[in-house]
């Protein structure tokens, strides 16, 4: 089935056209997913309010990209979203133990990736990295999960990204950067 033909299922709520949308797509999706939430349970939950927002808005789809490139706009942006609302709750958790103190949430560790990619013989090595790569700007550490994580190219990022090519040229250069900077301030105190 041709990327045409699949919109137009999707478009008239064809069953076996989303099964099929579903099938070629979770993968990428999930995986996606996971780089920005560092949890697998997370990541499946993510994966299938992306499908239920391709669902409910594939009428809203253009085509001035290819169908992969708006599926991880639209991962991208959910993941963003549930960390930026992750990090609001742990704003707000020293007055909720204040007020309630059967609530108190327990500090979750960093999990290990089950990814071959993640698989560090050092677990401190994995924690710093994640890390420093929370504490990039939200641009920079897109395009660089992109970029070496996903293994996209430029023009793909750019296009996700809705920027020019230099633009993440310029971005990874910076991320780069700020991830030497940040390492090399854990591992000179960790000396």
């Amino acid at each position: 089935m041709t990327e045409t033909e699949l919109l137009a299922g999707l478009r008239n709520r064809d069953a076996d056209a989303f099964r099929i949308l579903v099938d070629s797509y979770q993968r990428m999706t999930r995986n996606c997913a996971y780089r920005f939430v560092r949890d697998a349970a997370t990541a499946e939950d993510l994966t299938q309010e992306v499908f239920m927002t391709i669902f409910e808005s594939i009428d809203h789809f253009r085509g001035e990209s290819k169908l992969s490139t708006w599926i991880y706009r639209i991962t991208i942006s959910k993941s963003l979203n549930h960390l930026k609302a992750k990090n609001r709750k742990k704003r707000f958790a020293p007055l909720i133990r204040l007020f309630n103190k059967e609530r108190i949430e327990q500090r979750i560790p960093l999990p290990q990736s089950s990814l071959p990619a993640y698989e560090l013989e050092n677990k401190e090595g994995l924690e710093a990295l994640m890390l420093a790569l929370a504490k990039l700007p939200e641009n920079q550490r897109v395009a660089f999960t992109l970029c070496k994580q996903e293994e996209m190219s430029y023009e793909m990022i750019a296009d996700i990204m809705h920027t020019s090519i230099p633009a993440v040229e310029s971005l990874l250069h910076r991320a780069k950067n700020n991830l030497k900077k940040l390492l090399y301030k854990y591992y000179s105190e960790s000396i």
